[in-house]
């Protein structure tokens, strides 16, 4: 039995503003003595002070990998990069900075849009980042999969492979592309496993984010529409956590630590789904159209709800009768199918993914004694719906005790955990 999602406030949430994390790292003056030492020894220590400062420098420079710093998280629906802009480039430095990395980084941050489908994420962008001892911007790229090649060709054109050998990757298709990136863009790929890359990736990410709007939020009085509001939620002491990732498919991870955790189950059930059974169905091509589409649409004159069954409540086993008893059951009736519109379909296809996720997350959840769930993925892009039902689900069955979490960044972690890789590999 599930939930319909007739009674969810299907207004979509205005994104946010974004996130800004204060300059870290200040330097601290020691104090001096009051026994000032003899000007010239001052003027020896100075030297000596000097050059030991400009040799660290040095050495942190030869450890550091030079720019540019890209992570990628290849997968079944989605591309998503992540690329550090560094803002505190010296003087030497842009003179010695070779016109093919100007090129990129004036391409890759001038820019919103990139072709005919990469968008830049301006809204989540995190502003004065000090990542790796140096200070920028990190952003937030995504475009489909199957565009992939139009982005080697746009690699191969600004030369990428002459600054850099090896692109840091994870998610299926950097093993299913691998010999692409070499072929076309002369880039070998350094694989990584990307349930490690996520949840390196999720921890790191609401790190970092201390001030402006918070990376973890849920929904206050999901069972209410009127009243249900987002709010902030401080993941501090996260473990352990059930972390629900929905991409193309699901992933359900129980973590512990950053470096202990398990994958409980998953389903084939997920975004993927969603978007190539509406297709099918409404003759729609995008994700976001799908959405659309949904949001106008109502489920109820497809699925078959317990009171279709019962006349009323199951009183017995406590299903309320606006419970789906059967994902698109109505549409066994001919009359029925003749009277349900486009947007009656995408609304049903939507409810019935998302209640299976919520349905199986609650079992793991149970079974696993963790009552923090944390879902992420880019199906949750701009799909409010999706997770005011999973709020909704998560607290009504298990009768308050589960939360609902979620996290801005979405579906830029395996990414985000890519790049910590290329600055520190495990």
């Amino acid at each position: 039995m599930a939930f319909n999602g007739h009674q969810l406030d299907d207004t979509a949430d205005e994104d946010e503003t974004p996130s800004k994390q204060p300059r870290s790292g200040c330097f601290r003056q020691e104090p001096q003595s009051e026994d000032a030492a003899p000007a010239g020894r001052a003027t020896s220590e100075r030297r000596t002070s000097n050059s030991t400062a400009r040799h660290r420098k040095d050495s942190v420079k030869k450890t550091r990998p030079p720019f540019p710093w890209f992570g990628m998280d290849i997968g079944g629906t989605l591309v998503k990069l992540v690329y550090f802009e560094p803002k505190d480039i010296t003087a030497e430095e842009e003179q010695e900075e070779v016109e093919n990395l100007k090129s990129i980084r004036r391409y890759l941050t001038s820019n919103t849009a990139y072709g005919k489908s990469g968008i830049r994420d301006v809204h989540l962008e995190l502003q004065e980042l000090t990542l790796d001892g140096r200070t920028g911007n990190l952003h937030f790229i995504r475009f489909p999969t199957h565009d992939l090649p139009a982005f080697l060709q746009m690699g191969r054109d600004k030369h990428f492979s002459s600054l850099h050998t090896t692109l840091c990757a994870t998610g299926g298709g950097a093993y299913k592309f691998e010999a692409d990136f070499r072929m076309m863009a002369d880039l070998e790929l350094h694989k990584l496993d990307e349930l490690d890359c996520l949840v390196r990736g999720v921890l790191y990410i609401d790190s970092v984010v201390s001030c402006g709007p918070s990376e973890c939020y849920y929904f206050e009085n999901p069972t209410d529409p009127e009243q249900c509001v987002q709010k902030p939620y401080a993941l501090e002491n996260p473990y352990p956590l059930l972390l629900v990732n929905i991409g193309s498919g699901v992933s359900i991870l129980a973590v512990y630590s950053e470096n202990n955790y398990k994958r409980v189950t998953g389903t084939s059930l997920g975004g993927g789904t969603f978007l190539g059974l509406c297709c099918l169905l409404t003759g729609c091509s995008t994700f976001e159209e799908a959405l659309q589409m949904a949001s106008e649409g109502e489920s109820t004159r497809v699925d078959k709800l317990v009171r279709d069954i019962y006349g009323g409540d199951y009183e017995r086993f406590g299903l309320p009768g606006w419970a789906v008893a059967s994902s698109f059951g109505n549409m066994m009736s001919k009359e029925k199918r003749e009277s349900v519109s486009k947007e009656d379909l995408a609304r049903a296809t939507l409810v019935t993914i998302t209640n299976n996720i919520g349905s199986i997350t609650r079992m793991c959840a149970l079974n696993e004694n963790i009552e923090r769930v944390v879902f992420v993925g880019n199906f949750l892009r701009v799909n409010t719906l999706s997770m005011k039902l999973l709020a909704y689900a998560m607290d009504y069955w298990s009768k308050g005790q589960l939360k609902a979490l979620f996290l801005r960044h979405e579906g830029y972690f395996g990414a985000v955990g890519a790049l910590l890789e290329l600055l520190h590999p495990t």
